[in-house]
């Protein structure tokens, strides 16, 4: 009779670990996001606006990814932080406002359309004007 093998892990925690990164994954394979005229090509990493190059740190990009991938809906920043930032929410921390500062400084300064919005009482939304689309090309 052969000794048992005991498992460094336990399979419910590793099929709930991976879940996640295969959602990503799907969620990746629509690698242009446009708002508007705010286009985001997920594979380059690259943002224009208007015809114009945006440059964004990779948290700047990943925080507007994630508003492109869920535009039209309300984020809360507890969402929001969990999301892009991968941590529990912490209440006294204002992490989520000043970045969501420098992605309207770059994105919305210069432009008649803004196009991210304080929801008060909720958190941030990403959103254009009913007579613009949303889409998502492959």
């Amino acid at each position: 009779m052969g000794a048992r093998y005991a498992w460094p892990f336990s399979f419910c925690k590793l099929s709930a670990r991976i879940g996640p990164l295969v959602q990503r994954r799907l969620q990746s394979s629509k690698s242009v996001l446009a708002v508007a005229d705010l286009k985001l090509d997920c594979e380059r990493h690259r943002v224009e606006r208007g015809g114009r190059g945006i440059y964004l740190t990779a948290r700047e990009f990943a925080l507007l990814e994630y508003f492109m991938r869920n535009a039209g809906c309300r984020l809360s920043r507890s969402v929001i932080i969990e999301h892009v930032w991968n941590v529990p929410f912490d209440t006294t921390t204002n992490l989520v406002d000043v970045y969501v500062n420098y992605l309207r400084r770059k994105i919305d300064d210069g432009h008649p359309t803004k196009l991210i919005h304080t929801v008060r009482g909720v958190g941030y939304e990403l959103s254009c004007p009913a007579r613009d689309f949303i889409q998502f090309s492959p």
